[in-house]
């Protein structure tokens, strides 16, 4: 499945102590990547928000970008990537804006620990 940078995904994402969730995900891989690569880099996102005030999560709010294709309010959290085969993506829910992306890249850079 082709996907762009800022789609919101739903996949299969694993537990680092085994098993796992279907659940959604930021792609966060550039398009260049996306288009001649057949693996992705996404981010997490989680229902949890209890700890998005965290320099390296984002609180997607359903009311700033209606089109992300989530059920509520939800956390991104940057400390948390993950390659993944472009074919696991289980379906594109929706994308977030430009300017939500950008918040997202400080997000990243306080996870990656990049000035």
């Amino acid at each position: 499945m082709r996907v762009n940078r800022g789609d919101v995904v739903l996949v299969d994402y694993p537990f680092t102590t085994g098993g796992a969730k279907v659940r959604p995900a930021l792609v966060v891989q550039n398009d260049r990547d996306n288009a001649r690569l057949t693996n992705t880099i996404v981010a997490q996102i989680s229902g949890n928000i209890t700890r998005v005030h965290e320099a390296s999560q984002h609180l997607i709010e359903l009311s700033a970008e209606p089109g992300c294709g989530l059920a509520r309010d939800s956390a991104l959290i940057a400390t948390n990537l993950l390659t993944m085969h472009q074919g696991d993506i289980l379906r594109v829910l929706g994308s977030l804006s430009a300017a939500t992306m950008a918040q997202v890249d400080d997000c990243l850079r306080v996870a990656l620990g990049v000035p």
